[in-house]
C-alpha cells in the first residue's frame, strides 16, 4: 500500500472513531451546559443499551426492532436517572454533583457485574453480518460498520443542530445553558429543558453503544469506561458546553488516535494514551476553554 493509500485508510479509521466519541461527547456536553454536570454515568447507558440489545436478540427479534428497543430502554433509564439521582441534588455545589454521577455510575456497574458476571460476551450475534462486510476501494479497505457509523453521526449531528437553532425547545436550551436563573425568571420550563437534554443524550449514548459494540464485537458491564473518558477529553479539547466543540474535539482525538498507531513506532504505540493527554494539556495551556470555548473567564 502506497503512503497515500495509507493515509487515505486512516483517515476513513480517523473518521470511524471519531464519529463515536463524538455522539458520546454531544451527550456529555448538552447535560453539562446546562446542569454543569459531569454525567460519568453517562458511558454506563453505552452499555445497558448494548445488554438490552443482546438479550432481546435471544428472543428471535430482528436487528431493527432489537435496536430501537435498547435505545428506548436507555432513554428511559436516563430520564429516570435525572429524576431520581440528580434532580434532588440540582443547585448543589459542583462537588456534590459530581460524586452523585460517580455514584449513580458505580452503582449501574456494580449491579450488571452482580447479576449478569463481568465475564465479556460475544456481540457478533446481534449485529447483522451485512456489517462486518470490508468494502475494497482499490488497496483501501473500509469495512460497512465505519462507513454506518461515520453517516449516521453526520446526520443525528445536523438533525441536533437544526433542533438546537430553529425550534423553540432547541432555543429554550440554549438561554438556559447561558444563563439558568435567568432562564427561569422569563418564564422558560427549566424541568422540561434538563428533561429534553437527557432525552436526547441518552438516546444518543444507547446509539454509540451499539456502534462501539459493533466494533469490538463484545461486551462487558465495564465497557462504557473508555469511551466516556475519550469523549470527556474530546469534549474538554473542543469546549466543554459546547456542541461544535464537542464533535470537533472528538475528530481532532479520533485523528490523534489514529495517526499516533499509525504512525508510531511499534514500541510506542501502546502509550498512545499518554500522547492523548499530551495533547489534550497542550490545547488547555493554549486555549485553556477549548478551540471553541468562550475566552471569557468563568465568574466564581
Amino acid at each position: 500500500m502506497g503512503s497515500m493509500d495509507y493515509l487515505v485508510q486512516q483517515t476513513m479509521n480517523a473518521f470511524s472513531l471519531g464519529s463515536v466519541y463524538a455522539l458520546v461527547a454531544i451527550g456529555l456536553a448538552m447535560v453539562f451546559g446546562i446542569l454543569r454536570l459531569i454525567n460519568f454515568a453517562h458511558g454506563d447507558l453505552m452499555m445497558v443499551a448494548c445488554y438490552i440489545a443482546f438479550f432481546l436478540t435471544t428472543t428471535g427479534l430482528s436487528f431493527i426492532p432489537v435496536i430501537v428497543i435498547a435505545i428506548l430502554v436507555t432513554t428511559v433509564l436516563g430520564i429516570l436517572m435525572e429524576r431520581v439521582a440528580y434532580r434532588p441534588v440540582r443547585g448543589a455545589p459542583d462537588v456534590i454533583m459530581l460524586l452523585t454521577s460517580l455514584a449513580v455510575s458505580m452503582f449501574i456497574e456494580n449491579i450488571f457485574i452482580m447479576f449478569l458476571s463481568p465475564v465479556p460476551r460475544s456481540f457478533r450475534g446481534v449485529t447483522p453480518k451485512v456489517l462486518d462486510i470490508v468494502n475494497h476501494w482499490g488497496p483501501v479497505n473500509i469495512s460497512n460498520i465505519n462507513l454506518i457509523t461515520i453517516g449516521i453521526t453526520a446526520v443525528l449531528f445536523g438533525l441536533l443542530y437544526f433542533f438546537v437553532k430553529r425550534t423553540q425547545l432547541g432555543i429554550s436550551m440554549r438561554a438556559t445553558s447561558e444563563d439558568l436563573m435567568a432562564s427561569q425568571l422569563v418564564g422558560i420550563n427549566i424541568d422540561r429543558v434538563i428533561v429534553t437534554a437527557f432525552i436526547l443524550g441518552s438516546s444518543l449514548a444507547g446509539i454509540a453503544g451499539i456502534l462501539w459494540a459493533a466494533r469490538l464485537g463484545k461486551i462487558d458491564p465495564l465497557m462504557g469506561f473508555i469511551p466516556l473518558l475519550k469523549a470527556f477529553v474530546a469534549a474538554v479539547i473542543g469546549g466543554f458546553g459546547d456542541l461544535a466543540g464537542a464533535v470537533l474535539g472528538a475528530y481532532v482525538l479520533g485523528f490523534a488516535e489514529i495517526f499516533l498507531i499509525g504512525f508510531l513506532p511499534p514500541a510506542l504505540s501502546s502509550y498512545r494514551d499518554a500522547f492523548v493527554f499530551l495533547i489534550l494539556i497542550v490545547v488547555l495551556l493554549i486555549r485553556p476553554n477549548g478551540i471553541l470555548g468562550s475566552t471569557e473567564r468563568e465568574k466564581v
